[in-house]
């Protein structure tokens, strides 16, 4: 075989070899909840769904759980696997330190987004958030705005140990330790409607007096005040109990607008845009900027007011349909 053929051999080889790279595209692990978490995480999930496609240059695994255990199982298998980036959203933010430091080891780049987790920002590549301390000041300092005589809160959780829980309850908290408000019971539902509508029951049945209700998400307000309505309790503008949700999914705004709820906290499901271009920006040899010393870039949100929330702000801000 003279040289010209072995040098076109070769060459069709190396072009071949790069084709095949381009098909399989970029190599990415996601680790989220279930979409069936809540309307706001449905939106997530479908967000990057969108955004880690093929037609998008990827080959994207996503695990769906809301147990870290078997999180930390999966992010360990993506590693295994080989894959070029491990985007996780945490079930809580403890347990994760091996984990990051497997993929460092295997030059695997690693995003958060949604919820944060307890690591050195030198063990991630970036995280893309929401400020859920923050998101529960706003909740809070709305709620002290009202000026009542007296703030008895039924209080209902997220899932215990996740970001979106310690933020949302660390200013309620806060303010029971300040004396400003009286927490009538304070319970996980686990994000889930059922659960919140069996608290509230369970508090109507005790005839423990209340006047707000302070839901984690959209959901298990949405489970509170079925309670509410089945017990004849008035609720939102000029009822007699306050309630308040978070995630702003559209059929929460419009209970606003319609003065049945009085607050909804926004929080931004759409990171996925984001996560892309900072990968693109690694895969073409740039530097990811714009973070700040926590490694964070954060989702801009707001809080919504039944006596000023407009049909405007739903189609704008609304999560779904």
């Amino acid at each position: 075989m003279s040289r010209k053929i072995i040098a076109l051999v070769v060459s069709l080889i190396l072009v071949l070899g790069a084709c095949s790279a381009l098909a399989e595209g970029i190599k990415v692990g996601i680790v989220n909840n279930p979409p069936s978490e809540s309307g706001y995480r449905e939106a997530n999930v479908k967000n990057f769904e969108e955004v880690f496609s093929a037609e998008n240059g990827y080959e994207a695994s996503t695990f769906y759980s809301l147990k870290n255990d078997e999180q930390l199982s999966a992010a360990n298998q993506f590693i295994t696997d080989g894959v070029d980036y491990l985007l996780i959203s945490a079930a809580e933010t403890t347990g994760w330190d091996q984990v990051l430091a497997d993929a460092q080891e295997a030059g695997i780049g690693v995003f958060l987004f949604d919820r944060m987790i307890d690591a050195d920002p030198s063990m991630f590549e970036a995280a893309v958030v929401s400020d859920m301390a923050n998101e529960g000041d706003l909740a809070v300092s709305w709620l002290l705005d009202q000026g009542l005589d007296e703030y008895n809160v039924i209080h209902i959780q997220g899932a215990m140990g996740s970001d979106a829980q310690l933020g949302r309850t660390g200013a309620l908290d806060a303010a029971a330790a300040d004396g400003k408000v009286n927490l009538v019971v304070q319970q996980t539902a686990t994000w889930d409607e059922a659960e919140a509508k069996k608290i509230v029951e369970s508090v109507i049945n005790s005839g423990e007096k209340f006047n707000v209700i302070y839901a984690e998400n959209d959901g298990m307000a949405k489970g509170a005040v079925a309670a509410l309505d089945e017990a004849g309790i008035t609720h939102g503008v000029n009822g007699d109990v306050i309630v308040m949700g978070f995630d702003c999914n559209k059929w929460a705004l419009r209970e606003l607008l319609a003065g049945n709820w009085n607050y909804d906290g926004q929080c931004s499901p759409f990171q996925a845009g984001v996560i892309d271009e900072m990968i693109k920006t690694l895969e073409e040899g740039g530097t990811i900027e714009g973070l700040n010393e926590k490694g964070q870039i954060i989702n801009e949100e707001r809080g919504f007011d039944a006596t000023a929330i407009t049909e405007e702000d739903i189609e704008t801000y609304g999560l779904g349909e």
